[in-house]
């Protein structure tokens, strides 16, 4: 680990996002970043530890939606050790009253949400603002982005990562030249020349981001809508007027990055660590920290078979779980089967169930001999495939929930 410069007051700013509405029925009633992710942690976990192994202790995490879940998860920076009275974590919610209509209220992308915070950020007066999304899967040391930042004199530093070129469209593309200056850039391309990404960790100077803000915002301000600033997400217009501006960098991040904003890459993403940890997950003296709750030991009791699978603590299992996260307090039932899964927290499936590719929420009950999903199949997975079952719903006996189904939270099928 390499120490932030002590000279450089960094300010970290972690966005929790929006309604995280890819996700569909698992966001209805919670903020995206505190989905769980392999069993015993949650998305938000990952930006967090990644700040306190790398020595930033200044963080804002700016809550959009459900802000109360994620309140509950964070608790006060207690297991990142940012419980503090000077610096540490900070809950930034939606301010009424705060300014103009385009400075209240939710923000309409995370350009936006800057743009909405620019006079807090001016008035912290810090060297560097480090912002970050809170829904990827990575291991990063923020302090090396930190130095390349520095070393290089950039206005703007993009952390940037290669993705599967049909992910490329999803994402703002980074084209560099042989010094790693930034040269170009396009959000979300329809035909996309690189497979070179934002990876949503971007470093810049104050002073030039908020005036750049305030720039985008005189230009596109007047054609927005009412209490939109207009600058939307930061690929549409302020990571390109960086960009002109001829002093923004890139910072490669080697090794594993994922983006979990689809319910095929969510279950992508946990089918990866079932047998692996993909150098994130273990990482000698740079653990995942997390707030969960104390629980027994898993239990596998007669009759069980688990293969290439996790299982949370307080989980049981009788029957058999393969290529499958089962999530604490979950019971996998005798005779039950749980294939190419992801089970939340305290999930009963009930003798002869069948769970097929399917992401079932906390509290849910699988009735005996119900079927949910379909085939077992070895093509990627596509989010018509994935059956997703909202919170606390009752799935009936015998009951069949086909591929592609979305069940609301409490309801009953």
């Amino acid at each position: 680990m390499r120490s932030p410069d002590s000279r450089q007051r960094v300010l970290a700013i972690v966005q929790a996002g929006g309604s995280g509405s890819r996700m569909d029925v698992l966001t209805r009633e919670r903020a995206k970043p505190t989905l769980p992710f392999a069993g015993s942690l949650q998305l938000v976990d990952f930006p967090l530890s990644n700040l306190a192994h790398s020595g930033v202790d200044d963080v804002w995490l700016s809550v959009q939606f459900q802000g109360a879940t994620l309140e509950d998860q964070v608790a006060n920076g207690r297991p990142w050790n940012l419980d503090r009275t000077r610096g540490g974590l900070r809950l930034l919610m939606p301010q009424q009253g705060a300014g103009s209509m385009d400075e209240d209220g939710f923000a309409t992308g995370n350009a936006d949400e800057l743009y909405r915070i620019r006079a807090r950020i001016a008035h912290h007066a810090p060297d560097v603002v480090l912002v970050m999304s809170a829904d990827h899967v990575y291991l990063l040391d923020y302090a090396e982005v930190i130095a390349t930042h520095r070393e290089s004199d950039a206005e703007c530093t993009v952390v940037t990562t290669r993705v599967e070129p049909g992910e490329a469209p999803d994402h703002a593309t980074i084209e560099t030249d042989a010094d790693g200056r930034v040269v170009a850039t396009s959000y979300k391309p329809e035909e996309p020349t690189t497979d070179v990404v934002a990876a949503e960790v971007i470093a810049y100077d104050p002073t030039v981001l908020v005036r750049v803000l305030e720039e985008l915002h005189a230009r596109l301000g007047e054609e927005a809508e009412e209490g939109d600033s207009g600058l939307g997400d930061f690929g549409e217009h302020l990571l390109p007027a960086m960009v002109e501006r001829g002093r923004t960098v890139a910072h490669p991040l080697d090794g594993y990055w994922r983006d979990l904003g689809t319910p095929a890459r969510y279950l992508a993403a946990h089918l990866d660590v079932v047998t692996d940890d993909v150098g994130v997950l273990e990482r000698p003296g740079w653990p995942v920290l997390t707030q969960q709750p104390q629980r027994r030991p898993a239990r596998l009791l007669e009759g069980a078979h688990v293969a290439n699978s996790l299982l949370a603590p307080g989980s049981t299992v009788e029957g058999q779980v393969v290529n499958s996260v089962v999530g604490p307090g979950t019971h996998v039932a005798r005779g039950a089967l749980v294939n190419g899964s992801v089970l939340f927290s305290d999930v009963v499936v009930g003798e002869g169930a069948e769970v097929t590719h399917a992401l079932v929420d906390d509290r849910c009950r699988i009735g005996e001999g119900a079927r949910v999903g379909g085939v077992v199949t070895d093509h990627p997975l596509d989010d018509d495939v994935i059956v997703l079952v909202g919170a606390e719903t009752v799935v009936g006996r015998d009951a069949f929930v086909e591929p592609g189904a979305r069940l609301e939270p409490g309801s009953t099928a």
